[in-house]
Parts: structure tokens; sequence; C-alpha cells
């Protein structure tokens, strides 16, 4: 076997260690042989060792050798093998589907969330189809999914309550707000804090935007609720805490500016349960029927949707140097959307 010894740069090195890690991100076994030849002629002065211990012939290792010295680190390369890219069949398409649908814990991965390479190793094992982890996001697309970011849900949550409120209760409180000619509302606080929230934001890599906070542990409440059938947005703004005092003034308030019955549907907050409001409720029962959505289930309600709206339009990224300012910006924007009842209505994902 001939006798020689490679010598390589600094910066030769470290592009070689590069492209070997991307290598081994793609599964590509034959530009990992291609790399560790290489670093095996830096470090030893014959080929034996990469042909004994990689599984190369010599003449293998002599082609590396030559097209390494001709390209430089250009030359760790390879072409795509020729002829058409075995494809999955529709069947196994529709299986792959089931798979993901079933999350990566349920295929033997320890991860929460897809990733390209877990898929492309999924398709790899389950159906021997090898494709190029950047093909993957196509694959996925043609298939119907999307990249996006996931949600925690938390370990208390009760999809059996969850599901039996969407099968039975709702559609008994849909019929009951109805047939009584009634204001349907879903009820539900924010916060809005002065010393600002934060949100995504475009700007240069290695520069980490700042947006200055006046650090003042103070905030704004709201009290709303909206109408399932009109858009109607009701609120009350306060400094105060929010207890059941406070909640007694609102509910107060839409009682006297409206007629009709109202059907309350609210979450399982400690000031909307305790024994002051079930008195409450019980001396109003004649106009005020009340429904308590499952526990930890937000998304059920769709004024959440309304508070990220706000937030996201009003309040992010915003610098309050005063109390003062933070609360004439959320008026500003709650004005604005008890004004918008139809861009209200498009918030509701529960429908008839």
């Amino acid at each position: 076997m001939p006798s020689f010894r490679l010598t390589i740069t600094n910066y030769q090195r470290k592009a070689l260690e590069r492209k070997l890690q991307i290598a081994e991100q793609l599964g590509d076994l034959r530009m990992i042989k291609f790399v560790l030849a290489i670093f095996a002629m830096v470090h030893y002065e014959s080929t034996e060792y990469a042909v004994r211990v990689l599984n190369l012939s010599e003449q293998q290792v002599s082609n590396y050798f030559k097209q390494f010295l001709i390209y430089g680190v250009n030359g760790v390369s390879f072409k795509k093998p020729g002829g058409r890219k075995p494809k999955l069949t529709k069947e196994q398409q529709q299986e792959l589907c089931h798979l993901i649908d079933q999350g990566p814990q349920a295929c033997g991965f320890g991860g929460g969330c897809w990733r390209s390479p877990m898929v492309r190793q999924l398709i790899l094992e389950r159906f021997g189809v090898c494709y190029d982890v950047f093909y993957i996001a196509q694959l996925l697309r043609n298939l119907g999914f999307s990249f996006q970011k996931a949600r925690f849900v938390s370990d208390h949550l009760d999809e059996q309550k969850r599901r039996e409120w969407l099968k039975r209760t709702w559609p008994r409180v849909l019929r009951l707000a109805r047939e009584q000619g009634a204001l349907l509302l879903f009820g539900d606080e924010a916060s809005f804090p002065q010393w600002g929230t934060l949100n995504y934001t475009w700007a240069r890599k290695g520069h980490q935007p700042r947006v200055k906070t006046s650090g003042r542990r103070k905030s704004y409440k709201v009290f709303g609720l909206i109408d399932y059938f009109s858009g109607r947005f009701f609120y009350w703004a306060t400094s105060e805490r929010l207890t059941s005092a406070t909640y007694q003034q609102f509910l107060l308030g839409v009682l006297k500016e409206t007629k009709q019955p109202i059907v309350l549907i609210q979450d399982g907050a400690a000031y909307h349960t305790r024994n002051k409001m079930k008195e409450f409720f019980a001396l109003h029962a004649e106009r005020l029927t009340v429904f308590q959505l499952p526990s930890y289930s937000p998304d059920l309600n769709p004024i959440e949707k309304l508070w990220k709206k706000i937030k996201e339009q009003d309040t992010h990224l915003v610098y309050f140097p005063t109390f003062e300012a933070l609360m004439s910006r959320v008026d500003s924007a709650l004005v604005k959307f008890a004004n918008r009842c139809q861009e209200v209505l498009t918030l509701f994902g529960v429908r008839a």
C-alpha cells in the first residue's frame, strides 16, 4: 500500500468537520466514509487504516485522495444517484399519516413533536424508502401537514369531560339560549401589565432586539363577555383586584344594560365559583343561567382569542412609561372591538 501523509489547514479541518456533521444528520454513509478517509490520511502515513476500518478498497481511498488534492474541500461531495427516486405507495402514505397523527412517542421516538429527520427515519424503518431529509418537508405538505408551533396542554386536562361538554352540554346550552331568545355570553378576564409583554419580531442575526420597560409590577384588568349570536362585546376595566365583588359589579352592569335573558358560560376561576357568587346567581336566576366550562379548557372559550388579538395588536412590544398610558391604549382597543361585532364573531371556534 502507498505510504504518505496528508496535511490540511485549520480552515479545511473545520470545513470537513462541518461536512461530516451534515452527512451524519442526513445519514449519507458515502460522505461519512469520504471525510473519515481524508482524516485517516491526515493522521496516518498509509491508507491501511482507512481500508481496514472503513471497509473501503485501496482504489476507493486513492480516488478520495486524488479528488481532495484536486478540488480541496469542495471535492468532498457526491452527485445524487441517477434513476427515479423510490416513492411511497398511496397505501403507505395513508399509513404514514396515521403514524404521524399518533405522535413520535407512539412510534418509538423520545420527543413529543415531529422533526424532519425523525420522519425520514420512520419512513426508512417502516417502508424501506430513503428520502433526502430536505424533501421531507415537501412530502408532509403534500400529505396535508403544516409546520406549526406546538402548544402546551395541562396534564390535569380531562379529555372525557371535554368530549362530554362538547357532545351533550354545549348543544343543550345552545338550544336553551335560542328557545329563550337569550344572549349567549362567553366570559373571561384579562390582565395587561405595565411592564410590558414581548412577542416575536424580526431583527439582525446576533442582535437581540430590546424593548423598554417601566419595570412596574402593576396591571390593568378587564372583565369581558362576548355574545355568540351577535358578537356584541361587554367589558369593564379596573385597576382593582379581580374578586367575586368586582365580578358581581360587572355582571350587574350587564344586566342593567340588557333586557333579554342571559346564558353565561364561564371558566372555573375561584372568584367565579365562591359561595358569594352562587348566592348572586341564585338571586338573579330569573334572567341569568350559568354553565361552567370543563377545567383547563381555554380553547373552548372564544373570548381568549379576543384577548390574544388585543395584546398582539396593541400591547406587545410597547413601552408604557406611565400606568395612564397603558390604560389609554387598552381602553382604545376595547372600544374598537366593541364597535366591530362582525370581527368579534370571526373569533368563535365553537359553532353549531
